[in-house]
């Protein structure tokens, strides 16, 4: 399935920088509709999201990583102005967890789907331009889920904590016709500190992971 899904991601950045090509030969004489109140945008990117990682293990020390992945990811804007627009992500995530540098070396705690819907305000200073930045400031929500897959035999269960963040986010748009724009996204999110417990054969050892995770995304956006 992870193979399935890093497929699915190429084809989507194979598709968004094809129609970039071609689309922005085309935009140059297509007038610039621009961004307007009422607008509802939905786009489908593919999104890289790249945990920074850190945090703290009780009893044998080391240092909680997960794994980069990629994913689709389907995104939806209001604008209330041309200027001010809420935008929500949708995408779930897949990582390989584990410890590493531990009192007992690398221990691999398996995998770990994540939900991060993620809820941002943004600015756009120039909502009648062809190329138009954007800033943001949101909330994070995340939600870990399906904790297992191939794991340390000493390794009985793994639990992890439902985390808020804080979400910092500029991107822009190219216009390329008139419902049609290209995406580049970038978020930071902080404060993505989930608590983890970790079941052994010889007890419980809880954990904090600093998950903090870049998300890196390009692609399509088509406006209603």
């Amino acid at each position: 399935m992870h193979e399935n899904i890093a497929k699915l991601t190429g084809a989507l950045a194979l598709a968004a920088a094809t129609t970039f090509a071609a689309g922005a030969a085309s935009a140059q004489t297509a007038p610039v509709r621009g961004k307007q109140a009422g607008d509802i945008v939905v786009g489908l990117s593919a999104i890289g999201l790249l945990p920074t990682n850190g945090g703290r293990v009780d009893a044998i020390g080391g240092k909680p990583e997960a794994s980069n992945t990629a994913t689709p990811q389907l995104d939806f804007s209001y604008f209330f102005t041309p200027n001010i627009a809420l935008n929500l992500i949708a995408a779930t995530t897949r990582h390989d967890v584990s410890v590493r540098d531990s009192a007992l070396g690398d221990v691999d705690l398996g995998r770990v789907w994540a939900l991060p819907p993620t809820l941002t305000l943004q600015f756009h200073p120039l909502p009648q331009s062809r190329f138009s930045p954007y800033a943001g400031l949101g909330v994070n929500y995340t939600v870990f889920y399906a904790e297992g897959g191939r794991r340390n035999p000493a390794v009985t269960d793994v639990s992890i904590g439902n985390s808020w963040g804080l979400a910092l986010n500029a991107g822009v748009d190219y216009e390329v016709a008139r419902r049609w724009a290209l995406n580049f996204d970038v978020k930071k999110i902080f404060f993505l500190e989930p608590d983890v417990k970790v079941d052994t054969a010889l007890g419980r050892i809880n954990a904090r992971a600093d998950i903090n995770p870049w998300v890196i995304g390009a692609g399509l956006r088509y406006r209603f």
